[in-house]
């Protein structure tokens, strides 16, 4: 082609004709780059490069030919030059990256079978190994466990595998002539029935590899043929007796060496096997898939493990680690003391074989006893010489352990007595605590000890001017025990930080007392004006004189300090004290407390000055007139105290000193507990109404009011109570509290407060008929019954008609045993106000005087007057009971039944009167009918239980028991009825369940303790008590049964303190309470009482 270039003679077709050329070689080139179609890529680069150089020179010829034959063609060959340079650049760029990726491939490649082939020798050598161990395992007789075949011990068994193959080459070779197997052991061969066939077989069959399940018959074996194994089945050779297996396998297929898999993991499964290319193809593959899993999350896994080498090195550090600084003091050992160390002894691996192999035969008891007879206890040491001396190991005492130990234990015996009288001083109850006091260093503690002086030290040395280093570091010293070095520590701190008190200080308590006192007076000439540094040398003075000199000499420094003079005024007396606080309060006239503290020592006139001159110095603190109201209150000038506290708001408001009420309220509780009185109503009077808005004070004072009567504070909450009385006379809520909180001060004038109290509530309150009712019993209490119908009068005059205050009226007759009065009373209220209370007052008070007639009447027109007043049938029922008349009992039960099917007590009456008359079948069918008409009533459950279980029908009851709780599963009385019906191995899991229902009822409760007193578990069951009045202190049967408890297992004050709250709380609930306080004998009887005769009543105290 460049030949034709050469005999054209235009320039335009030479030109053409030369880019043809052109893009021959470029495609060409492109071809084999990119195609590649050598084995080799050095061929390829090769051929590429030949192309190019082509190229370059047929181009070149092209264009200096062009150029020659046509001077006038230069754009046109500038044009050919440019592409063919660009093609030039673009193509040698292509051959540079086709060789460093071809290099990186080699490489890559090279580093693979580099890897490959290492590991195959290490496979190789794992395979020796295991090889080696099968070995062992079967010359021994028995297989290696698992552990056996861990890698140390895999390691150990690679190291003596060159002996090993050895040996079992020794046993490949052929056996010498005349040998007998054996015959060197004494071992005699003989012939059995299955050692016949093969023995007279003339056929060359190997028969080493005939085992079990093979079906191998008379005719010849191939040689070379793989061995039966177990189960070949050996018959058709002429054996039907014994079979053997093959030794040339020796595989270990048993279940440790099994794998799910992969099946048998160990040699002799596959080795029989030819390696092919397709085998190491997929172990390359399988290698790749290894290699680019452990890939993966490789940062992460390798930082995990570091942590928890760091971890474990933490918890566990080496013993090289912990004692590394004791290393270091080694450097210092000189020669003569290495030269004194002493050599160690011989005990080297021989020397132990060789002791291990010797064997020592047991002697006979015989020849023991004597020697144990005869064998003393010698106090020293005798050290024969010469020829006498004895041979080691052959004078040892048997009883030597025991009479070193017995000697051990008499020392510290000795140790534990008293050197007087020779008792134990042991303390048997502090012993254990003693225990607990030691100091065990652990390893973990021992490094971070560690740790932490190498950062102390760090700290003190980057920084020896920062005294809290030189502090800590000397604690860490005193914490590790090393108070020598912490002193030292110290004192190096003490020179760097001359000016530091703490550093002074921490030293001072590091030392003794005596080297206290000179460091101290060390100290003082570095920081003359530091107060920690002067109380401290003052405390280590013994005596107070000395202390005083101290102090003084301190104040001559510091004439300024409080404290120093607080401490110097301390140990003066009376006139001493008074001249320090003269001197103290012009020295330092900001302080409040001297101020105060001379002020309480000077007489009332010179007080007066004094706090003058206070409040004239520091105008702005409140206490200071909070002292002086309480010193006019001290000297009877009580009218000056709200004068005071006024002034006091004043100033404070001048000099805006802005306090809130809080603060005020908290000052009055504080003049309460000073026993000042009347400065604490003031500061509540002039106070309480600061910072509330009108239509929150009263909602605010109550509650302030209450917070301080839970504390105790009963003048300050009375005090409030006062200024919301004065704001609000006619809230009856407010009255109310005042009179309660009157009552629980109970003090020596709470009487006559709570009298004055009342009769300002009755003309703030005329309507309020409570507050009537109260004024006339609190009357009648203190024994005034003339002022108490005086006050009913008044009462009748503002609430005339008033059922409250008629029936009142009448009891107030009637407990005075006015009978006659309390009857008109009566006639007159049924005549003006008639109710059906008023009747039934009638009718009670009828039945007390024992007047039949008019009992009847009454009864007979209030159950025409009042049909739908259930109690009105029941008092009729039980007066025709008490007289025997059932038909006439009956009738009025059922007229009531009729007229209130809902009432509950009438159907038991009803059931009491059948069960009493016509026995309990007629009993249960009126409760039967009661529970129709009163689903769900647990009352009535309870009853027809109690009802079986009177008659001692325990299987009716356990079935309606458990009716009933079906029907009422949250009903208390049941599931307290279930605990006391349950048998004793099963009582602890029922009231677990009831509990879990009914945790807050009291009677639940209350056979929860009777539970626990039953026990002897006497505190819980007194906390379950406890528990059961607070929850409802009007349930008489909890106060009784607490009562009785306390009486049988309680002492004196736990009684007394039973009664009075029961007495307190009035308890007018409960099924034994009002069984005893119903009765017509009992109604006048106090509740202490009441409670006494209840506790009589009970089963219990005779039971427990």
């Amino acid at each position: 082609m460049s030949a034709v270039v050469i005999f054209l003679d235009s320039a335009l077709s030479q030109a053409l004709f030369g880019m043809l050329i052109w893009l021959n070689c470029s495609l060409t080139m492109s071809l084999l780059l990119f195609l590649k179609p050598y084995k080799q890529w050095t061929d390829t680069l090769v051929s590429s490069v030949m192309q190019f150089q082509l190229f370059l020179t047929l181009f070149l010829g092209i264009i200096l030919q062009s150029q020659t034959i046509n001077s006038d063609s230069t754009t046109i060959t500038m044009v050919i030059l440019a592409s063919g340079l660009f093609t030039v650049i673009l193509t040698g760029l292509l051959i540079i990256n086709e060789i460093i990726t071809s290099t990186k491939q080699e490489y890559l490649t090279a580093k693979t079978r580099r890897k490959n082939a290492i590991a195959t020798y290490i496979q190789k050598l794992w395979k020796a190994a295991f090889r080696y161990a099968l070995y062992q395992s079967c010359t021994t007789g028995h297989y290696y466990p698992k552990n056996h075949l861990c890698i140390p011990a895999m390691l150990h068994l690679g190291n003596h595998l060159r002996m090993a193959f050895r040996r079992v080459k020794a046993f490949d070779q052929p056996a010498p002539a005349n040998y007998v197997a054996g015959v060197g052991r004494g071992a005699i061969g003989f012939t059995t029935r299955s050692d016949i066939g093969p023995a007279r077989s003339d056929d060359p069959v190997d028969l080493i590899g005939m085992g079990r399940g093979r079906g191998l018959t008379m005719g010849g074996i191939p040689i070379g043929m793989p061995g039966g194994g177990r189960g070949s089945g050996t018959a058709g050779v002429g054996g039907f007796g014994r079979e053997t297996d093959e030794s040339g396998d020796r595989g270990d297929y048993s279940e440790t060496n099994y794998d799910e898999f992969s099946g048998y993991t160990g040699a002799g499964l596959f080795n029989d096997m030819p390696y092919d290319q397709d085998d190491a193809e997929a172990d390359d593959i399988y290698a790749k898939i290894d290699e680019r899993m452990d890939s993966k999350r490789k940062r992460r896994r390798e930082l995990k493990q570091l942590e928890d080498m760091k971890k474990a090195r933490r918890e566990r550090p080496k013993i090289s680690d912990q004692f590394a600084d004791l290393k270091t003091s080694l450097s210092e050992v000189s020669d003569a003391e290495w030269e004194a160390i002493p050599d160690i002894g011989d005990h080297s691996l021989r020397y132990k074989q060789q002791r291990r192999a010797e064997i020592y035969t047991p002697v006979p008891d015989n020849l023991l006893d004597p020697r144990t007879q005869t064998s003393t206890t010698v106090v020293g040491t005798d050290t024969p010489s010469g020829l006498a001396s004895t041979i080691g190991g052959m004078t040892s005492s048997l009883t030597g352990l025991a009479e070193a130990r017995g000697a051990v234990l008499s020392l510290k015996l000795d140790k534990m007595s008293d050197s007087i009288s020779g008792q134990t001083v042991v303390d048997p109850k502090g012993y254990l605590t003693d225990l607990n006091s030691l100091k065990i260093t652990s390893d973990a503690e021992v490094g971070d000890i560690k740790k932490a002086r190498l950062l102390m030290r760090s700290v003190t040395t980057t920084n020896p001017k920062h005294a809290p280093g030189w502090i800590a570091a000397a604690r860490l010293e005193e914490v590790a025990g090393k108070l020598v070095q912490a002193r030292s520590i110290i004192a190096q701190g003490c020179e760097s930080c001359p000016t530091s008190e703490d550093v002074w200080l921490e030293a001072a308590r590091l030392q003794t007392p005596e080297n206290a006192k000179k460091i101290l007076a060390n100290a003082v000439r570095h920081v003359p004006t530091s107060v920690k540094v002067w109380l401290a040398a003052a405390k280590l003075e013994s005596s107070d004189d000395a202390t005083k000199l101290v102090l003084r000499r301190a104040l001559e420094f510091i004439p300024n300090a409080v404290a120093i003079w607080k401490a110097v005024i301390e140990l003066e007396d009376a006139e001493g004290a008074r001249l320090m606080l003269g001197r103290a309060v012009e020295c330092v006239p900001q302080s409040v407390d001297m101020w105060l503290a001379l002020a309480r020592l000077e007489t009332y006139e010179h007080a007066k000055r004094t706090l003058n001159r206070a409040r004239a110095t520091i105008p702005t603190d409140p206490t200071i007139w909070i002292a002086a109201a309480k010193l006019e209150e001290a000297n009877g000038k009580g009218n000056n105290v709200d004068k005071i506290i006024m002034a006091a708001i004043r100033s404070l408001n001048r000099n805006d000193i802005v306090i809130d009420r809080d603060t005020w309220l908290k000052e009055a509780e504080a003049c309460e507990q000073a026993e000042a009185p009347l400065t604490c109503a003031a500061l509540v009077r002039q106070t309480l109404n600061i910072g509330v808005e009108e239509e929150d004070r009263k909602r605010t004072w109550i509650d302030d009011a209450e917070t301080f009567t839970s504390k105790g504070a009963y003048i300050t909450a009375k005090a409030i109570y006062s200024v919301a009385l004065e704001t609000f006379p006619t809230k009856k809520s407010i009255w109310l509290r005042a009179v309660a909180l009157e009552k629980q001060m109970n003090t020596a004038d709470s009487k006559a407060n709570i009298m004055v109290l009342l009769q300002k509530a009755i003309e703030a309150c005329p309507l309020c008929e409570v507050l009537w009712l109260m004024a006339a019993k609190e009357a009648w209490l203190q024994g005034s019954v003339d002022e108490a119908r005086s006050i009913l009068r008044r009462a009748f005059l503002q609430n005339p008609n008033s059922e409250e205050i008629w029936i009142a009226a009448v009891k107030l007759e009637w407990e005075n045993n006015e009978i006659q009065r309390a009857r008109a009373l009566l006639a007159k209220a049924r005549a003006q106000a008639p109710t059906a209370r008023v009747w039934m007052k009638s009718i009670l008070l009828e039945r007390e005087i024992e007047i039949d007639s008019a009992e009847e009447a009454l009864l007979l027109e209030g159950m025409g007057r009042y049909k739908t007043f259930d109690k009105m049938y029941m008092m009729a029922g039980q007066y025709y009971e008490g007289r025997e008349n059932w038909e006439s009992a009956r009738k009025a039960y059922r007229d009531g039944i009729a007229a209130c099917p809902k009432s509950v007590p009438l159907w038991k009456l009803s059931c009491n009167l059948e069960e009493r008359t016509q026995g309990p079948v007629k009993a249960r069918t009126v409760l039967e009918l009661a529970r129709l008409r009163n689903p769900k009533n647990d009352l009535l459950w309870l009853e027809a239980v109690r009802l079986e279980r009177r008659h001692g029908n325990i299987k009716g009851q356990e079935n309606l028991l458990a009716k009933a709780l079906q029907e009422c599963p949250d009903s208390g009385m049941l599931l307290a009825e279930s605990i006391e019906l349950a048998p004793r191995t099963q009582k602890k899991r029922v009231s677990l369940e009831a509990l879990k229902k009914k945790d807050n009822d009291p009677a639940v409760c209350l056979s929860v303790s009777r539970l626990f007193w039953h026990e002897r578990k006497v505190t819980k069951a007194r906390k379950w008590f406890e528990r059961t009045v607070q929850l409802n202190p009007d349930f008489g049967d909890g106060w009784a049964y607490y009562y009785a408890f306390e009486l049988k297992d309680g002492n004196e004050s736990q009684r007394n303190d039973v009664l009075n709250r029961c007495v307190n709380a009035e308890p007018r609930h409960g099924s034994l309470w009002c069984a005893i306080s119903k009765q017509t004998a009992n109604r006048k009887k106090s509740t202490k009482d009441l409670l006494k005769l209840v506790v009589a009543s009970l089963p219990v105290l005779n039971q427990e």
